[in-house]
């Protein structure tokens, strides 16, 4: 069966390289370089990149063609249907496919989806489930349809979202049991055994597109809804707040369960002190956040002794969701 693939980001290898080692690939579908790095020079997607390194390995033919066009036109559709393609399977491409690209492939397309469908239809599925405090969340392999992630499910399996998972992480976690499941659903489908079961569309649940901005932290909410932002939005876009008129991002913290204070509601965003084992703690809306990880602008991530050391008159000031005037 001859299979041809989409994905970009670095989360879609582990299926591309399950695939490369099971079936034949037709080809390759990923974004076209992109400016990246602090350098903003042009480099080629995560998935280019491996498709390369496989190719140099010996486990993908040389001559499997990888494509990055910027629309999905007419030239492309004819490029894809000259290879033949007997199906295609997606995971993290960027892009919607409209019904003419989708009626290439005899036997559909699959998308890789990480969250448990119906629940988080959207982009940004890892990070909800964080958000949302959700203990469990899983990887769904589903027929693709013309309404975004409401095609028929083929297989699902649960993962457990840990107190401590970031988006990084868990998503790390979802593409390895993703690449898993792919090849069991492309046997399926090869054999003839693939069972479909439509979604509880009722039931569906929406993430939207991640921005910039998202990160921005408002220390009126309580510690554990601050938590699980910092954790949704690691590497990115990073969670954020703002001292003494300059952005300071928090790259981790996590709930204070110490004997900390007397807390003062009415100043959350204050900067209460430090705890030597846990951090600069920092009073919330409710509850107090202990911060391990800092970095201010144009600087590099620290550990919060190294940040003091560099950050005179830090304690006692208040952190705050909009830059001063």
């Amino acid at each position: 069966m001859n299979v041809f693939f989409a994905g970009t980001p670095e989360c879609a290898i582990p299926a591309l390289q399950a695939i490369a080692k099971t079936y034949t690939l037709a080809g390759v579908l990923t974004a076209p370089p992109a400016r990246a790095g602090r350098g903003k020079k042009y480099a080629e997607s995560a998935v280019a990149q491996a498709v390369a390194e496989l190719k140099e390995r010996g486990v993908m033919p040389q001559e499997v063609p990888v494509f990055t066009p910027e629309k999905l036109n007419t030239d492309f559709r004819e490029a894809i249907a000259a290879l033949r393609p007997d199906i295609m399977v997606c995971f993290a491409y960027g892009k919607i496919f409209g019904p003419k690209t989708l009626a290439l492939f005899p036997h559909g397309a699959l998308n890789i989806h990480p969250s448990l469908l119906p629940r988080w239809r959207g982009p940004s599925p890892v990070p909800a489930a964080i958000l949302a405090g959700d203990s469990i969340t899983g990887v769904t392999v589903q027929y693709m349809a013309q309404e975004m992630d409401a095609g028929d499910i083929i297989i699902q399996k649960e993962l457990p979202v840990e107190s401590s998972d970031t988006t990084e992480t868990l998503l790390t976690r979802c593409a390895e049991l993703g690449a898993s499941l792919i090849v069991q659903a492309l046997k399926a489908v090869e054999t003839g055994s693939v069972t479909a079961t439509p979604q509880n569309h009722a039931a569906a649940t929406y993430c939207t597109l991640l921005e910039k901005d998202s990160g921005l932290l408002c220390w009126q909410d309580d510690a554990a809804a601050i938590d699980r932002k910092i954790r949704a939005y690691t590497p990115w876009p990073g969670a954020f707040t703002y001292w003494t008129g300059s952005k300071l991002s928090i790259v981790q913290a996590h709930p204070y369960t110490g004997n900390a204070a007397a807390e003062s509601p009415e100043t959350p965003g204050l900067v209460l002190g430090i705890d030597k084992r846990e951090g600069v703690l920092v009073q919330t809306g409710k509850g107090i956040l202990a911060v391990q990880i800092l970095q201010k602008e144009t600087k590099k991530a620290m550990q919060w002794k190294d940040f003091l050391n560099g950050a005179a008159g830090f304690i006692g000031t208040t952190l705050r969701s909009l830059p001063e005037t």
